[in-house]
């Protein structure tokens, strides 16, 4: 970002190594962003997902990842996984798209009151696939006990709950994140014209090739 110098991310101790994962997001947050995502794919491709960090403010104003973001990103982690001596074909880095992972509760605290869509490790009511608005579960009560919500298909309420729709009927399913396999977002399209993540700008992946192609799946970590 032009105008503005960002700090390296601290170098381990001399004598200690960490592995490249962590190497990614140790440079990540150092430049001040969030590493969402790593991901390698076949032929040597390495997608880094990241993300901007809430009430953060950047140089370049706004709630989204830009292309020159990425672009820096890319520029450091070069540097970085070379020293690292991660072998790969082509380096991506990009948003984490419309369907961004939530992974911890940092994630949860952001999005609440939007919709997502989590799997449950364990069938609930014979389903582990579930969609609705993510908000906070219901409070506990002076005596420790936690009040269950009219018409709740779900456990006793957890850290967070899911309100949706099961015909007329308002539900909620309760639940922890030790429970959830995988939650993500769910992509809103808003026809009225208000930006919403589909239409903000997010930036498309910045691509850099330097190296001979690593082995699918190898973790150098």
């Amino acid at each position: 970002m032009a105008g503005r110098r960002v700090a390296a991310p601290r170098p381990a101790p001399v004598g200690v190594r960490v592995g490249w994962r962590e190497a990614i997001a140790a440079t990540v947050g150092g430049l001040g962003f969030e590493l969402v995502d790593v991901e390698r794919a076949q032929r040597g491709l390495l997608r880094i997902f990241i993300d901007r960090i809430a009430g953060r403010t950047y140089s370049v104003p706004g709630e989204f990842i830009t292309v020159d973001d990425c672009e820096q990103v890319t520029r450091q982690l070069q540097y970085v996984l070379e020293v690292e001596g991660l072998e790969y074909s082509r380096l991506e880095v990009s948003s984490p798209g419309l369907d961004r992972p939530l992974r911890t509760e940092a994630d949860f605290q952001r999005f609440a009151g939007q919709a997502v869509q989590i799997t449950l490790k364990v069938p609930f009511q014979g389903r582990k696939s579930w969609q609705g608005v993510l908000t906070l579960a219901a409070p506990v009560a002076a005596d420790g006990a936690a009040p269950a919500p009219a018409d709740d298909p779900g456990p006793a309420p957890g850290a967070w709950s899911l309100v949706f729709k099961d015909g007329k009927a308002e539900q909620v399913l309760g639940f922890k994140l030790e429970e959830v396999r995988e939650a993500r977002l769910v992509p809103v399209v808003d026809f009225k014209g208000r930006k919403t993540r589909s239409d903000s700008g997010e930036a498309g992946p910045a691509e850099a090739a330097p190296h001979q192609a690593a082995a699918p799946g190898t973790d150098g970590g």
